[in-house]
């Protein structure tokens, strides 16, 4: 397959950011100017005018956060950023909308859903300015891969006349995975929790998953049609288990797939 003219491996280097709606939660960035005013006090309407404007650029949007919940064996949850919810009771696979908030640090907890007393994640973490996709992933029961968070920098730049794909290797039995085309490679050696992207023409593909191998010629255990569109940024999140009649939740192998951007 021709078209695949770009390819990056990437993977978080351990916990980043996790957030939900967290506009209401990063504020409080204008008190300080509102001290500073009294304290001056002989400051014009014209400087406070000015000081009240850049305290409201300061705590602009500054990043896109969205969230994944990957992790097959794990009940529906609630996600808290700094004691307050905001996303409850999502369910597994889902993949939430991108949330505008501010770059900074948060305090960010994971429950079972109306449950708080059941934390699966509970730690101070740092956003920073960009698009970002934050996924919890793993097993609670860690039969194969212990439960984690990861995040993923989202490339959302316009592909042009091409589609770009990634794909976010999430499903716990898996091994190291080869994704290609009618045996040409796509995706080569793709190890858990982490994500390969490309760039391909637009039309229809059948992307066929291997265990990973030096000639990229594993036996296919899973096929899947994509008809990525010109302009448009996908990512394909492989979930579940090869051998869901062995694993701790009857969650099959699959691929879910999101538009990015377009």
């Amino acid at each position: 397959m021709s078209a695949h003219n770009r390819r990056t491996v990437l993977k978080s280097a351990g916990g980043l950011a996790l957030i939900g709606t967290l506009a209401g939660c990063a504020g409080g960035g204008g008190g300080g100017g509102g001290d500073d005013g009294e304290e001056s006090g002989d400051g014009s309407d014209e400087e406070m005018s000015e000081e009240e404007s850049n305290g409201d650029e300061e705590s602009d949007p500054d990043a896109s956060i969205r969230v994944a919940h990957l992790s097959p064996d794990a009940p529906n949850v609630d996600v808290y950023v700094a004691g307050d919810a905001v996303l409850e009771d999502v369910p597994y696979r889902t993949v939430s909308d991108y949330l505008e908030v501010q770059s900074g640090t948060y305090q960010v907890m994971i429950t079972a859903a109306g449950d708080m007393d059941t934390v699966v994640y509970d730690q101070e973490l740092e956003v920073p300015a960009g698009e970002f996709t934050i996924a919890a992933l793993g097993e609670l029961a860690e039969e194969n891969e212990a439960f984690g968070v990861e995040v993923y920098e989202d490339d959302v730049s316009d592909p042009g006349e091409d589609a770009r794909v990634r794909l976010v290797h999430a499903a716990p039995d898996a091994p190291n995975v080869d994704v290609t085309v009618g045996g040409d490679p796509l995706f080569e050696d793709v190890p858990f929790g982490a994500a390969g992207s490309t760039t391909v023409a637009a039309g229809e593909y059948t992307l066929e998953v291997r265990p990973a191998t030096e000639n990229n010629d594993g036996d296919v255990v899973a096929e899947f049609d994509l008809t990525p569109e010109a302009g448009v940024v996908y990512t394909g999140f492989a979930v579940g288990y090869l051998a869901p009649d062995e694993a701790p939740a009857d969650a099959p192998f699959d691929l879910e797939v999101v538009v990015d951007a377009e």
